[in-house]
């Protein structure tokens, strides 16, 4: 059984960024989903994959990803999944020897960066870079289900 346990972040600033920084563009949809698991699908660069996750206690989630056909792939985002689509620009980043996840969302989650770790378990210390703002593990709101349903733009729409 997979065990996912992570920590999430906002990016306070763009001082992450190093030259030859590569990113790989990912493309989720959400086929299922409940308040306790989902099912989800991904392009990430030429790359398809299918992902259950299943919550846990505390920070850990039960996760079964499986990769699939890439055409597999965009046929069920094209024809399964709700829109909008999850777009952003996935970079790796080290920091005090630890790999940050940066997820910098493109459509109508633009200006939204998250930086996301990955523990051992859930006491893990960890040493946070200088770019990070508030944690938002714990904010609802942020998780990529929720931003599919709620994109981050309109948080900010008037009326």
């Amino acid at each position: 059984m997979a065990v996912e346990i992570e920590r999430k972040f906002l990016v306070g600033n763009d001082d992450w960024k190093r030259e030859n920084i590569r990113g790989l563009r990912c493309c989720q949809g959400y086929i299922a989903a409940e308040a306790s698991s989902l099912i989800r699908v991904r392009i990430a660069g030429e790359r398809g994959f299918l992902t259950i996750k299943q919550r846990g206690q505390g920070l850990s989630r039960y996760e079964y990803e499986y990769e699939i056909p890439l055409s597999d792939a965009r046929e069920m985002l094209n024809r399964v999944c709700p829109v909008p689509l999850i777009e952003k620009m996935r970079y790796e980043v080290t920091y005090a020897g630890k790999l940050w996840e940066i997820d910098v969302f493109e459509g109508p989650n633009r200006g939204l960066t998250v930086a996301e770790i990955e523990l051992r378990d859930e006491t893990e210390a960890i040493v946070k870079p200088p770019w990070l703002g508030m944690e938002i593990t714990d904010d609802p709101r942020y998780l990529n289900i929720n931003l599919a349903k709620h994109p981050y733009q309109c948080w900010f729409a008037s009326g």
